[in-house]
């Protein structure tokens, strides 16, 4: 069983791999250079193409005023010294691979994982298994494989252009359709943020013997966007060094309650391998889904490759970079997912089929230590309390990238953490004081799941456009036919499950209350309409840009014809 469980995730990641990176022919021989790739500013736009030019940063902080590097350590932005600099042109040679590159572009993969393992992964990993078992851990792998293919796509477009995905959503979309998506990635952010702080808090409130309440875990938490900043000026390489401490600590507190527990490592492996999803389980399936592929993490990664300089370097380098990358982030996620299967079975053991009230992210601590002893108790607040501490640093990321890349803010970088964690906190603080009960806040934490998959489409169908354009990304990095239909599924997928969600959620309440129908209804159609036109407006663009080229090429043929001379 374990052999077969290994040949799938293998076969499952090649799959992956192979259709997001670029089509290459590997060869020793001599290689040609080759061109930029081209680009215009905006699908409502016919403009004369120019290159893109990654521009390189003194720090993973969002460019400060007129591109000026912040102030920052010496190795801020990471140079990795290759171990063959005389490549170029566009054909990876068939020696590329060496262990002293790997490892200089080792780092994003890890800040980008956070994401999966974050609170309300934890609260929907827990409650999974509380009320599922085990059967559904399949969901949980294929899921991580879909994100693995989403964020191959984002850091390939960082890579292609060197430029992160707001950025190029300002620069393409127009007007009013780039702020809609700003909104939707700002309403995500939130909805993350108010889940990764109230973890926090939760972790805290565990670990202080519920001496400090849940609002001061809050404000405490506040403090280390301040704190990053700190770390962020010593250096790339000492932040991401930072992090991978964080999720250590997370492997290693949730590993051991894993091993404490002994669940039957044998039943776990065959729901991993065979899927099975009974009617029953439906539900908190589609929710693993929304809670595992998050929004904000699709502009985070697009931006977190560029933390390397490969400013000027020919498409073989980017390649090669491209190839190391999808290695790192297949490490860095294989990691999340066993963090995530030690939480489900976990609490799979302790909890399913037993008469117990509703578990969630606020009373897993005590019924841990009720069924494993109070050290688990504390073990597992440890590990939230890292959970919580990462994710809030990598959403004050996201936040800075998300409202330089769409408004173009000219703000110092302290400026703009301060903007975007008052943003996130002061809803926060709302929340818990509203809602201070252990059950309003499981409650809370479920719906944010469920925004967060209904964000999802808003990041996944621009990153879908923009990396099917040739024009944006190149010959080499635009995607395969295959590639493109792959996508298209998911996000598909992601549209039904959406509609599922809302149908499921609001039913009970539409019921309860009728006349909220019109509003339902009003926002499942504006809803709907926009996922529509994210997907016609580059269509119709595509399509009149080529009627206007071909128009052109007619006017100049016509121009250089001799006029005939009259007798």
């Amino acid at each position: 069983m374990a052999g077969r469980l290994w040949s799938m995730g293998e076969s499952a990641v090649n799959y992956a791999r192979d259709l997001v990176l670029p089509r290459v022919e590997s060869t020793g021989g001599p290689i040609p250079a080759a061109p930029a790739p081209q680009h215009s500013n905006s699908f409502t736009e016919a403009t004369a193409s120019e290159p893109l030019i990654m521009q390189p940063s003194n720090s993973l902080t969002a460019p400060d005023i007129n591109d000026t590097p912040a102030v920052g350590g010496s190795d801020a932005l990471w140079h990795p010294q290759m171990e063959h600099p005389d490549w170029q042109g566009d054909t990876l040679p068939s020696n590329w691979f060496s262990w002293r590159s790997l490892w200089a572009f080792t780092g994003p993969g890890a800040l980008m994982s956070i994401a999966y393992i974050d609170p309300g992964n934890l609260e929907s990993d827990l409650q999974a298994g509380a009320q599922t078992g085990y059967t559904i851990l399949w969901v949980l792998l294929w899921s991580t494989v879909m994100g693995y293919f989403m964020q191959m796509l984002s850091a390939k477009l960082g890579v292609a252009t060197g430029q992160h995905l707001a950025e190029l959503c300002r620069k393409e979309y127009p007007f009013w359709t780039r702020h809609v998506l700003w909104i939707m990635a700002e309403i995500a952010i939130i909805g993350s943020d108010i889940q990764e702080v109230i973890g926090s808090a939760i972790a805290i409130q565990l670990l202080s013997l519920g001496h400090i309440p849940l609002w001061g875990g809050v404000v405490i938490t506040a403090v280390d966007a301040f704190f990053f900043l700190l770390l962020d000026r010593l250096g790339v390489r000492r932040l991401e060094a930072f992090f991978a401490v964080l999720i250590t600590i997370m492997a290693v507190t949730f590993g051991y309650m894993f091993v404490d527990a002994a669940p039957p490592v044998g039943t776990i492996l065959e729901s991993l391998a065979i899927p099975r999803l009974p009617e029953k389980d439906v539900k908190v399936a589609v929710g693993i889904v929304g809670a595992v592929i998050m929004p904000h993490n699709l502009y985070l990664h697009s931006a977190l490759v560029q933390s390397r300089d490969l400013t000027g370097r020919h498409n073989s380098r980017k390649q090669e970079a491209m190839r190391y990358f999808s290695i790192e982030s297949a490490g860095a996620l294989i990691v999340s997912l066993f963090i995530n299967v030690f939480i489900m079975a976990v609490f799979a053991k302790g909890f399913f089929g037993k008469d117990i009230p509703d578990i969630g992210l606020a009373n897993a601590g005590h019924y841990l230590g009720k069924s494993f002893g109070t050290p688990v108790m504390y073990i597992w607040a440890l590990g939230l309390l890292a959970a919580g501490q990462s994710s809030t640093m990598t959403g004050t990321y996201t936040g800075q990238f998300v409202m330089q890349g769409y408004l173009d803010l000219k703000v110092s970088p302290w400026l703009r953490i301060l903007i975007t964690r008052s943003v996130a906190l002061v809803p926060t603080l709302l929340v818990v004081f509203i809602t201070s009960t252990p059950n309003k806040l499981d409650v809370l934490n479920q719906w944010l799941n469920i925004l967060q998959s209904v964000q999802l489409v808003f990041a996944v169908l621009p990153l879908l456009v923009l990396t099917s354009s040739e024009r944006v990304m190149g010959k080499i990095f635009v995607n395969s036919t295959l590639t493109n239909i792959t996508a298209s599924a998911m996000a598909a997928l992601v549209v039904g499950i959406n509609c599922y969600l809302v149908w499921v959620n609001v039913d009970g309440q539409v019921q309860a209350h009728p006349k909220i129908i019109i509003g339902v209804a009003v926002t499942v159609v504006a809803y709907l309409a926009f996922t529509a036109w994210l997907v016609i407006l580059p269509v119709t663009e595509s399509r009149r840009r080529k009627h206007d080229a071909v128009h052109a090429a007619a006017e100049e043929t016509d121009s250089k014809t001799p006029l005939l001379q009259q007798d």
